[in-house]
């Protein structure tokens, strides 16, 4: 069987990319930026997939060239999904962007000096709909985030790195080409194979516990992490998707309407009435996760799925049961009080 690197091993995305990898029988090797996380990711494997016996680790670090080569050698396919993330505004948006461009150019650099057949990158809808000077109804793959206007480091680091790796890949001499494929989640949820919660499911917990007396206005798309992982490795193999940048989003809700779901579904804490703009904005200027949003207030835009359904032929876990999964592990992990 095949070998395939997934970079970021303990993050979200790729622990989902793992556990299906190894359960298909791949060799599969992931890279941490520290030893110590080895064990975590190991036990993780060793209680949610099979065949972790064919898994391999390789130390290194985005903004380190050391480590790359010799995860990269010999691996048929890569799945590049690591990047930074984390709520709040950071200090300096470099802390975003420099790992998430010079580490995907670090990482395709390495590929095109192996044999690499084909790298399928993670990217994000912060990408495609943000930075924007007047919001629009319905996002496609053609639309791409706006770096001079109003927009997070995330989404601004988000943006400069693919399009680094499209070019990248665009100016490659021919011996060296291998081919491309871009995935952009919206807002990932759903089970967690490890105790760090992540990010990515943090606002959910910040709804469940009763953090948040009301919602932002604000809207975007949600699709599972389960979803999001079998979109990497069905795009691995399938020369369809080739060259393809793929937005996948199972739905798109407003955080009110998030919050009547797990509302209903029994997590009676769950705000399900916004709060007035006016009110986010002041309270930005105390929590920094807020501050991210406030570019979202009130844009309301719905993703096209077409060119999605068109190479994923299966049908996405709901959102309703995404968030509802996750706020039930998050309960049974006792960090609801």
């Amino acid at each position: 069987m095949e070998t395939v690197l997934v970079t970021g091993g303990t993050g979200f995305i790729g622990l989902h990319c793992l556990q299906q990898l190894l359960d298909k029988g791949y060799k599969v090797r992931t890279t941490l930026r520290s030893e110590s996380r080895k064990q975590e990711v190991m036990e993780a494997m060793k209680k949610h997939s099979s065949n972790c016996e064919n898994l391999e680790f390789f130390i290194a670090d985005l903004l380190n060239d050391d480590g790359w080569k010799e995860a990269v050698e010999g691996s048929k396919y890569v799945l590049h999904v690591a990047s930074p993330f984390f709520l709040g505004e950071p200090e300096n948006e470099d802390v975003f962007i420099k790992p998430a461009v010079e580490g995907t150019l670090r990482v395709l650099k390495a590929c095109a000096d192996s044999e690499v057949q084909k790298v399928v990158l993670t990217s994000s809808f912060a990408a495609v709909g943000y930075g924007h000077p007047r919001e629009k109804e319905v996002y496609t793959e053609e639309d791409w985030s706006s770096v001079d206007g109003e927009i997070s480091p995330y989404a601004k680091s988000k943006t400069l790195a693919e399009k680094a790796a499209w070019d990248f890949v665009e100016n490659l001499e021919e011996s060296k080409k291998f081919e491309l494929t871009v995935i952009n989640p919206v807002a990932v949820t759903g089970p967690m194979l490890t105790s760090d919660i992540g990010s990515s499911n943090d606002f959910l917990l910040k709804l469940i516990s009763g953090s948040m007396p009301a919602c932002p206005k604000i809207h975007m798309g949600y699709i599972d992490v389960r979803d999001v992982a079998k979109a990497h490795i069905f795009s691995m193999t399938e020369e369809k998707t080739n060259g393809e940048r793929i937005i996948v989003s199972e739905n798109e809700m407003f955080f009110a309407e998030v919050g009547k779901t797990l509302n209903e579904a029994g997590f009676k804490k769950s705000p399900t009435k916004e709060m007035p703009n006016f009110l986010v904005k002041i309270m930005s200027l105390f929590v920094g996760e807020l501050k991210t949003l406030l570019s979202a207030l009130n844009r309301k835009g719905d993703i096209d799925k077409t060119k999605a359904k068109s190479f994923f032929n299966w049908d996405y876990i709901s959102t309703e049961q995404s968030v509802t999964e996750t706020a039930q592990q998050l309960q049974d992990m006792g960090l609801i009080k």
